[in-house]
Formats: structure tokens, C-alpha cells, sequence
């Protein structure tokens, strides 16, 4: 007859211990060999969020090696790219300029044109920061490249698939009726490119002051107990039939 010591029950109790520990862990396990279940959020502005980045704007200016300056629609591009830097840049213009090639003196001429459309359009002098480059491809035409830095709301990257569409094994959210993992990704990068201000994203705007003329016009008439409509003479010519008069 054996008799036990406490010290053998205590080996025997942390080895079932061990034992139960090792079953949960293996328990946990949701996936059956190399396949492993897809999870993601069902609200695709969780699945393809919309951030507030620093990205570029940029525009390329083309310049063949017989012709120094501008081109009227050249001109017009970077006098666009001038305005609108004096509202949404968060750095300066950096112009690539090429050296060393065909075209390096041609586009030497040009770049003193782009810095007085640049002035003309109020960029200061120290807004332009001059970076020259030597292109890696020859077959390449070299361009001079003028970008600066703004705030940009971005999304995205779309078109990943990481799961079949139809019903298979794998894919558990077909039959649960849920949406794709791609769905609204393309929404959500369209209203990323189209909103004018990144931080409407973010913010409402404060309120403009009230026009106080048209204010104190409709009030005078509405303590009078006159009607506060404003009638517009040009609005019955607007009119295209008088029938019913």
C-alpha cells in the first residue's frame, strides 16, 4: 500500500494545471491549417478611414532644348500654382531644375520666367527654393517640377480584395450578409480628393459676422408689422406664362 505526501499531491495538482492550460490554448484556435478566418470592421469608415496628411502639389513644365520660357498655357499653370500656394502651402515652392542635359540652358531661361509669374502672383522671393537634378533615365524628357507642401485629406489605398465575393469557405461574411472588405473605399477616397479644406473633416468653421444693414432692415419692418420678404423688381420678368392671373 502507497501512501501519497503532500508534496506528491501538489506535483499531481500543478500537472492537471498544466494540462487544462494547454487544452484552452489549443481550444483557442479558430483556423484549420494554412486558413485563417479574415476579420475586419463592418463600417467602412473604420475600414478605409479618412486622414489629415502633409502631402505635395505639384505641377511639371516641359521645356525642349531650342526654346527658353514659357508657353501661354505653361504660364497660366504656374500663375495657379502661385495663387493658390498663398492660401493652403505649409512650406515653400521647391523647383526642380535640370543641369547637364540638352535642355539645361533653355531650362535655366525658364525658370527666371516662372520666378517673375511666381512674384506677380505674390509668392516672395524666399517662397522659391532652387533644386537642380540630374535625370536618371535619358530616355526621359527633363522638365522642370515645381511642388510644395499642404495639409491633404487622404484614403485608401482601394482595390484589395482579401477574400473571394461569392459564397466559399473562407469567406464567412458572405453568408452572414455583410459588406466586402473594398466597399466604400472608393467613396471614401473620392470625398477625400474633393473636399476644398482638410479640416472641415475635422471641425465645423466659425460662424461669419452677421450683415447688420439687412438685419436691422427686416427687424424695423418686423416692428412695424410690415411684411420682411424682399420683393425683387426684375422677378415678374423672370415669369414665362401670366396664366392664372
Amino acid at each position: 500500500m502507497t501512501t501519497r505526501t503532500p508534496a506528491d499531491r501538489h506535483r499531481a495538482f500543478r500537472t492537471a494545471g498544466a494540462l487544462v492550460g494547454l487544452a484552452v490554448a489549443l481550444g483557442a484556435c479558430t483556423h484549420t491549417g494554412d486558413e485563417v478566418a479574415i476579420s475586419y470592421p463592418d463600417d467602412y469608415r473604420l475600414r478605409h478611414p479618412i486622414a489629415i496628411q502633409e502631402a505635395n502639389a505639384s505641377i511639371v513644365v516641359f521645356i525642349g532644348h531650342a526654346r527658353g520660357g514659357l508657353s501661354a498655357s505653361q504660364r497660366a499653370d504656374v500663375m495657379g500654382l502661385g495663387q493658390t500656394w498663398l492660401h493652403e502651402a505649409t512650406g515653400a515652392i521647391t523647383a526642380d531644375v535640370p543641369v547637364d542635359t540638352p535642355n539645361a540652358r533653355a531650362a535655366a531661361d525658364s525658370f527666371r520666367e516662372i520666378q517673375a509669374v511666381l512674384a506677380s502672383a505674390g509668392v516672395p522671393a524666399r517662397g522659391v527654393v532652387l533644386h537642380q537634378y540630374r535625370p536618371e533615365d535619358p530616355r526621359q524628357l527633363p522638365a522642370i517640377r515645381l511642388s510644395y507642401p499642404k495639409i491633404s485629406a487622404v484614403a485608401g489605398p482601394c482595390g484589395i480584395w482579401p477574400e473571394d465575393l461569392g459564397p466559399s469557405v473562407k469567406n464567412k461574411n458572405y453568408y452572414e450578409n455583410k459588406s466586402y472588405y473594398n466597399f466604400g473605399c472608393a467613396y471614401q477616397r473620392n470625398m477625400a480628393a474633393m473636399v476644398d479644406n482638410p479640416s472641415d473633416l475635422v471641425q465645423p468653421r466659425p460662424e461669419t459676422a452677421p450683415y447688420t444693414t439687412r438685419r436691422s432692415e427686416a427687424f424695423e419692418k418686423y416692428r412695424k408689422g410690415t411684411p420682411t420678404a424682399t420683393v425683387y423688381p426684375e422677378g415678374e420678368k423672370a415669369k414665362l406664362s401670366d396664366t392664372g392671373k
